[in-house]
């Protein structure tokens, strides 16, 4: 099949591209998805599974002298560096900072709002159209904490919350135990947010989300977004189908969306959070929500494939070797707080969060291509966004009013 026109080709299947693509449709518009692996295989295969309308405050760099030198020192597993790597990442990294400060950093949670508090009722009707609501677990997420000093951060953190209409329900340690029979001993309590949802198979739900697609008339091919090009009235990208041309094509590339957009001129501040993550064989007593250890920056989340422990983030070039320091640190700890089996992985999974510098995704037109759109950026809230911003998009490519105001998303804002 030679040089098809479609109305719209969004370059990227994971989960905001998927997610994008559905909207699209909703609207009357004729999709190609092109991605150059299987849809949901790369970033959106392997995070903790969490729609998150409770995370309404976005990951600040830390501030507090003491805070930075033990990231610096390596005392804390959250966080993980690639020495080398630092000169090319600081002034994303310094950016990033600046973002975080008093000043601005309200502007990343009011930008951040509209997106989480719609992230379920986005999702919700994909979700029960696609036929994979059994992929969903509605105990939510629960923090837990070992000393005073991180309790009172984190009952705080909830309490502020709570103003921006976040069910939060904090716990003592044996309301914990309670709650969740899986956990060993030794918190002294953990706040507990219901209304997040987990999708218990991540890459289960793009599939999902792909065939419902594909029943409405889409259609995936495998293609390489590096031969993007613009024609005299469209774009084109070069597929197993030969060329598609289209009107409106978006870049919905997740951490390699900075290549492309580099190539047509775009200087963005997009930095790369690494992530890891393994599984492990369930005991007989096991989760049944997921968990967040704070003080050591990791989460278990309750899979279809077992018990997935998660990293925090390691700032190194995206394309690095895998390095699972980070991994190899939380583990022993992850088996003090709950009941880990054999490891079922033979490798580590490796995958990288797309973060701008102000922590709000890129989502919108390119300012110097009309045409063409930008859906990237999402950093830890892929999963959790996906909807809520294809929604958003859609009705702006489609000269519809938007749902919620688009311009904390605007690309124009970096310059």
């Amino acid at each position: 099949m030679q040089n098809k026109s479609v109305d719209v080709f969004i370059l990227g299947a994971g989960i905001v591209g998927l997610s994008l693509a559905l909207k699209l449709q909703e609207q009357g518009r004729h999709v190609i998805l092109v991605d150059r692996g299987a849809p949901g295989a790369a970033t959106s295969f392997g995070n903790a599974g969490l729609i998150e309308r409770s995370t309404v405050f976005p990951y600040a760099f830390p501030r507090d002298l003491k805070t930075l030198l033990a990231y610096v020192l390596g005392r804390r597993t959250a966080a993980h560096y690639h020495w080398r790597a630092l000169p090319s990442l600081l002034p994303w990294m310094w950016r990033y900072w600046q973002h975080s400060s008093p000043a601005l950093y309200p502007k990343a949670i009011a930008g951040a709002l509209p997106l989480i508090e719609h992230s379920w009722s986005e999702h919700q009707p994909l979700i029960e159209a696609a036929g994979a609501m059994a992929l969903v677990n509605e105990q939510g997420w629960i923090k837990v904490f070992r000393t005073e000093e991180s309790a009172q951060e984190h009952i705080r953190m909830a309490e502020q919350s709570r103003a921006h209409g976040v069910n939060a329900m904090v716990l003592t340690a044996p309301q914990l135990l309670a709650k969740e029979p899986a956990l060993k001993s030794g918190l002294i309590g953990g706040v507990h947010y219901p209304d997040a949802r987990q999708i218990q198979d991540p890459q289960a739900l793009s599939t999902a989300y792909l065939r419902l697609f594909e029943n409405r008339g889409g259609k995936f091919v495998h293609g390489d977004a590096s031969t993007l090009q613009k024609d005299a009235n469209d774009w084109s990208v070069q597929t197993q189908w030969g060329r598609i041309h289209a009107p409106q094509a978006v870049l919905a590339l997740g951490p390699w969306g900075e290549d492309m957009a580099r190539q047509l001129g775009y200087r963005l501040p997009l930095g790369r959070k690494r992530g890891y993550h393994m599984h492990f064989e369930m005991a007989e007593t096991t989760l049944s929500h997921t968990i967040v250890d704070v003080e050591n920056g990791y989460a278990i989340a309750p899979m279809k494939q077992g018990l997935r422990l998660t990293t925090g983030a390691e700032f190194a070039l995206r394309d690095a070797p895998s390095t699972p320091v980070q991994l190899k640190r939380i583990e022993p700890v992850a088996r003090n707080l709950t009941y880990l089996g054999k490891q079922i992985d033979t490798k580590p999974w490796l995958g990288s969060r797309p973060c701008t510098s102000d922590m709000l995704p890129l989502i919108g037109a390119a300012p110097k291509h009309p045409g063409l759109w930008f859906s990237f950026g999402h950093a830890h809230h892929g999963l959790t966004q996906a909807a809520s911003s294809g929604r958003l998009l859609a009705e702006v490519m489609c000269g519809q009013t938007p749902f919620i105001d688009p311009t904390p998303y605007r690309v124009e804002r970096f310059g």
